[in-house]
């Protein structure tokens, strides 16, 4: 699995946990913490776009549709699995390691 197909995937995820946990009980209790997940969030859908289409401009096409349909289909599956206290977390972990991946991708692939 490339480090461009990855990165998209936990990009998406990322920033879709963050839009599916409005109730006030499935975010951080503190305030700067929750400011920093909401940036955080904003800049991995920012970059998640950007890698698609990198992934359409410089890859095969098929690169860039497998990475759109494939974050579709984990988003898909982390809401059917409904909302966990742990969101806020796994989905700032993701997007951490979502940005590190983009950042190699487009370093060295």
């Amino acid at each position: 699995m490339s480090a461009f197909f990855l990165s998209a995937l936990l990009l998406s995820v990322a920033a879709y946990i963050h839009t599916r946990s409005e109730d006030p009980a499935m975010r951080p209790a503190n305030p700067i913490a929750d400011l920093f997940w909401r940036g955080l969030s904003y800049l991995c859908l920012a970059v998640w776009a950007l890698m698609i289409l990198r992934g359409f401009y410089t890859r095969h096409w098929a690169d860039g549709l497998a990475a759109l349909l494939g974050s579709f289909a984990v988003n898909w599956w982390f809401g059917y699995r409904g909302p966990k206290p742990a969101w806020p977390g796994v989905s700032m972990l993701f997007g951490v390691v979502g940005l590190g991946l983009a950042v190699y991708s487009y370093l060295y692939e």
